[in-house]
């Protein structure tokens, strides 16, 4: 039996800042509706792989891969394009638009959706996330947990079929964090893959 292509692969991906290596030589392959959970100490190179999977972080050598094609060259913007979508572990909304305006964006910007399809992609996003009630709050007066929700609303406004997840349960109360892992295993259902970087490993344990 031959095993399915991954949808996101990295191949011997290293990373230096001059003499110093985060990382070296790693490989990791994400397939179709995967849940690959990231765990580490502090300063291991887990949120630089993220970056370099999703192309923030330029690879010193090595390639990442999207349902076979070579993106390695291709900027952050252009890869969420091609379907992947990413959420920081400090939450970068536009604090002077609405929950609406914020997550419009990523759908327009990201999955190229017009008009009326921009405008369903917004609301099922933001009833999946839990902030439909909230669509017209400005981004900047939301309490912490509702933040982390509008950063994973943003990333997956974009459409993705993967979405690289920085420890978005950090500073969440265990109700809190439930209430995300609720989402993520909606997303699974939904086949959308995940990679997850996590410190509370029964957070990782309870999404996969």
């Amino acid at each position: 039996m031959i095993d399915a292509a991954p949808l996101l692969e990295g191949r011997g991906i290293v990373k230096r800042y001059g003499e110093l290596v985060v990382l070296d030589g790693v490989d990791v392959r994400i397939g179709e509706g995967d849940a690959v959970g990231v765990v580490g100490p502090n300063g291991a190179g887990k949120t630089t792989l993220l970056g370099v999977l999703a192309g923030s972080v330029p690879a010193t050598a090595g390639t990442v891969r999207l349902r076979g094609d070579d993106v390695t060259r291709l900027g952050p913007d252009a890869r969420c394009r091609r379907g992947i979508g990413r959420a920081h572990q400090v939450p970068r909304p536009f604090g002077g638009m609405t929950v609406f305006e914020n997550t419009f964006v990523g759908a327009s910007a990201g999955a190229r959706l017009r008009g009326r399809a921009a405008y369903a992609r917004v609301i099922e996003v933001l009833e999946l996330c839990g902030l439909a009630e909230l669509a017209n709050r400005r981004a900047d007066s939301l309490g912490l947990l509702h933040r982390k929700r509008l950063e994973l609303a943003r990333a997956l406004a974009t459409a993705p079929a993967v979405v690289l997840l920085d420890e978005i349960g950090a500073g969440l109360t265990d109700a809190e964090a439930d209430e995300l892992v609720a989402t993520i295993r909606e997303l699974r259902r939904q086949r959308v893959a995940i990679a997850w970087i996590e410190h509370i490993v029964h957070v990782l344990v309870q999404g996969a």
